[in-house]
């Protein structure tokens, strides 16, 4: 006689959750997880069918603590096609978590679903929805797309409100099969039930959101407004309902899907704008806001009135809610009412004028988010009438803020007052309180800015001069400062130790106090080297307006002749030359600078931005040919474009005058701080256009065999070159560079800028825009066209400037792969 011996009973999944939890270490889980997988295992391969449900459901919970439960896939398959309804319900949840549709072997359970889909109890045809509805794959959904479509006729509520929520799934998968469903819902708006209105919003949303011509229908043809109208009001209007009411308030989550589906319905739609009008006053008027489920729905609310063509009352109530929120001790309610005002802000601007006390006081918050949202809407408020109150609240902020807001703060600080400032005093004035408060955290930008300012205002040299330099006096620590300071004290040290300054009291200073004060600034450890330059070549300019102190400035100068700071070293050689050598230029050279232009940029400078100002990004790459430039920091930047053998851009309009020696290589690199503003030096006429007629020859010779290149891959931003040869001159070359973004954020205020050896001639024509959006989903393309006639060696430099992710970036790159049939 045989023996067969069976093996115990598995152990249930409560004393398995009991004995896990009783481990005290991570290897002692460990180990007993290792434990009872191979007790499953053994159990599955003699195919124990009484027990592989309770398996297969412990399995899922090792499952959801992280350990690897693949093994147990077909063991789920095999209990979905049990007659069980234990097993079923166990074995569709673990075909949810343990397949996906990369995995071929969901593709074994289609045909079971299906069988299930038209089985008579409505819990099993329940199980097949939500399974297909959670992980079926395209594959799938056009197999059992017909079932699914049926049962969203059906009568039974609780199907139908599965079915619906399949049927979402099945149009993301599979967007064709969309018109399958469309007769299914022209009776969905009917049903009383909420589980199935939910649901059918759902699904009516995505119709909308993924196909324009279901959109048009459902607002021409179906009617669709009016009957979401007629829910939402029934919603308000409906007395107490213990089964929907949440906080007293009646299903907000179905009045929240439908408030979205109408701004869907009634965005750049006329008839649909009007139609929802009343309903939408309606439930911002009713909805009490004492909880956050009433907040909530007038969130959607706002949002709605905002995306539609509403009405201008609908908006400024609209605003006013938003202006409530802000009032709300819950922090999120106000950072989303901060958030939803900056969007709002260009289109309605007067009405959340209105709140301007409310946002300034929300410069306050302890909170970081809030405050960083406050501020931004706060310029986005500055105009020309509330300019002064709003700078003083702001200034205030910029005095007490933490340090990551400072940068951002003086710059919109700059933006402001160089727009809106009522006077070049106030102007002034406000720039020189925020290098006093901020100096260290200003861009580069502010010092040429601010000089050019002063250059550009005559009437106001005395006042500006004195002022700067009672500012120094206290203190040297803050570089832009200094920097300015020293540079108007060589332009107008004359007019400083003069004491004629009629905008306020004079202050009596010597020569001898102001080249102490120059001298202090040389010596100061606090001083970067940029500084120092600026105040030597201060020292240097006031030997021509200075009468007794030459003999010191020539000493001075001397002493720095054997700096260890090359730049320095350099400087006081050169100034030495001209005591030594030529002396009768000195005067001629030291002039005083004359008034300058500020240079426009190619870029979207005058583009309105969601928080009111123009972008940094873009003030970055303005050339700063407003402070011409020595040969020294010519050659400097030179050194950082790999020598001197670096050919300028051309730009793709002529200059209106002559420009700067060093000025142009700003137009590459015009936000590198290099140095001081010392002499001007002789004017050189703008550079012919060669490339002007390549534009009225339309015929290019795409040799074959020239391959592409890419030319920068780094951080998620790609950009290749492709190659064209001109037809009429083989020496003009066309690149073509198209930049895209693999990111999960776009890119914006994109600059892409290029040098060249000076043995060729480089022509960069407009970029088609300045926006790269995120996941590869578009592109900017830009022509370079560069003359080679010496047949050479293609080399670049290029320069990458953009915003992403809220930081600035900028990076250098050199590109010397070019296919030799682009250049020989």
């Amino acid at each position: 006689m045989t023996v067969i011996k069976r093996m115990p009973a598995p152990i249930r999944l409560r004393e398995l959750i009991r004995t896990i939890r009783t481990a005290r270490t991570q290897a002692e889980e460990r180990e007993m997880i290792q434990k009872e997988c191979a007790a499953i295992r053994s159990s599955f391969r003699e195919e124990d069918n009484t027990y592989r449900c309770r398996n297969v459901a412990k399995l899922l919970y090792m499952h959801m603590l992280g350990y690897p439960a693949h093994f147990g896939q077909l063991e789920c398959l095999k209990l979905i096609a049990s007659q069980k309804f234990t097993d079923k319900r166990i074995g569709y949840l673990g075909a949810m978590l343990l397949l996906d549709e990369r995995q071929d072997v969901h593709l074994l359970m289609t045909n079971c679903i299906k069988n299930d889909l038209n089985h008579s109890t409505q819990y099993v045809q329940g199980l097949a929805l939500c399974t297909l509805g959670c992980m079926g794959s395209a594959e799938m959904c056009r197999d059992l797309a017909g079932e699914v479509e049926k049962l969203l006729k059906t009568s039974n509520s609780y199907l139908r409100k599965k079915a619906a929520l399949c049927a979402v799934h099945v149009i993301r998968k599979v967007p064709e099969l969309m018109e399958m469903f469309l007769p299914a819902t022209k009776n969905l708006l009917n049903e009383k039930n909420h589980g199935v209105l939910h649901t059918s919003v759902v699904l009516l949303t995505e119709m909308c959101e993924r196909s324009p011509d279901m959109l048009t229908h459902f607002r021409k043809n179906e009617k669709l407004v009016p009957q979401l109208v007629r829910i939402l009001k029934n919603l308000i209007m409906s007395g107490y309902s213990p089964e929907h009411d949440v906080s007293g308030i009646s299903d907000p989550f179905l009045q929240v899907r439908i408030l979205r589906l109408l701004r869907i319905l009634g965005r750049n739609d006329d008839d649909s704008s009007e139609a929802m009008n009343d309903i939408l006053a309606q439930v911002a008027t009713n909805t009490e806001t004492s909880k956050n489920v009433g907040n909530a729905i007038l969130y959607e609310t706002v949002l709605t009135i905002m995306d539609i063509k509403s009405e201008s009352g609908l908006r400024v109530l609209a605003i006013n809610i938003l202006g409530r929120f802000l009032l709300n001790n819950d922090k999120n309610i106000r950072y989303v009412a901060l958030t939803s005002l900056l969007k709002t802000v260009q289109t309605d601007h007067n009405a959340v004028q209105r709140h301007r006390s409310t946002i300034v006081d929300c410069l306050k918050d302890l909170d970081v988010s809030i405050k960083r949202r406050a501020m931004e809407l706060s310029f986005a408020l500055v105009n020309g009438n509330n300019i002064r109150g709003m700078m003083k609240e702001l200034l205030y902020f910029l005095d007490s803020c933490e340090p990551e807001f400072k940068a951002d703060c003086a710059s919109g600080i700059f933006l402001a007052a160089e727009k809106y400032a009522p006077s070049k005093r106030w102007h002034i004035d406000t720039i020189m309180r925020v290098l006093t408060t901020a100096g260290s955290y200003v861009r580069d930008d502010a010092v040429p800015n601010l000089i050019q300012l002063i250059t550009n205002s005559s009437e106001m040299h005395e006042y500006t001069v004195q002022k700067l330099y009672k500012a120094i006096l206290d203190d040297i620590s803050q570089q832009s400062l200094v920097q300015v300071t020293s540079w108007c004290i060589g332009e107008y040290g004359d007019l400083l130790v003069s004491g004629q300054c009629e905008e306020e009291e004079p202050i009596q200073v010597t020569e001898d106090e102001v080249l102490d004060v120059l001298e202090s600034i040389l010596i100061s450890n606090m001083s970067a080297s940029v500084t120092r330059g600026f105040a030597l070549t201060a020292i240097m300019k006031n030997s021509t307006r200075f009468n007794n102190t030459v003999n010191r400035i020539k000493k001075v100068v001397s002493i720095y002749g054997s700096s260890i700071d090359v730049e320095l070293q350099q400087r006081a050689v050169e100034y030495n030359a001209l005591f030594k050598k030529y002396d009768h230029m000195r005067s001629a050279l030291l002039e005083r600078m004359p008034v300058m232009e500020k240079a426009i940029s190619n870029g979207p400078t005058d583009l309105p931005q969601t928080n009111g100002e123009t972008d940094p990004s873009i003030i970055d790459t303005k050339p700063v040919q407003s402070t011409p430039q020595p040969s020294s920091q010519a050659n400097d930047l030179l050194d950082l474009l790999g020598g001197n053998d670096i050919q300028l851009v051309i730009p793709t309009a002529p200059p209106s005058k002559p420009a700067s020696v060093g000025g142009e290589l700003l137009d590459l690199l015009g936000d590198l701080n290099l140095g001081g503003i010392p002499a001007s030096v002789p004017q050189m006429p703008a550079p012919q256009l060669l490339l002007d007629g390549l534009s009225a020859q339309p015929l290019f010779n795409d040799i074959a065999g020239i391959p592409p290149i890419t030319a920068y891959n780094k951080n998620g931003l790609k950009i290749d070159f492709s190659f064209e040869r001109s037809s009429t001159n083989g020496s003009i070359t066309v690149i073509t560079t198209q930049a895209s973004n693999c990111t999960d954020s776009e890119m914006t205020d994109f600059v892409f800028q290029a040098a060249v050896p000076k043995t060729f001639q480089l022509q960069l024509l407009s970029p088609s825009s300045n926006v790269l959006p995120a996941f590869n989903a578009g592109s900017i393309t830009q022509v370079i066209k560069v003359l080679n006639p010496q047949k050479q060696q293609l080399r670049m430099r290029i320069k990458l400037t953009y915003n992403h992710k809220g930081s600035a970036i900028q990076d250098l790159a050199e590109v010397s792969n070019f296919p030799p049939q682009s250049w020989q």
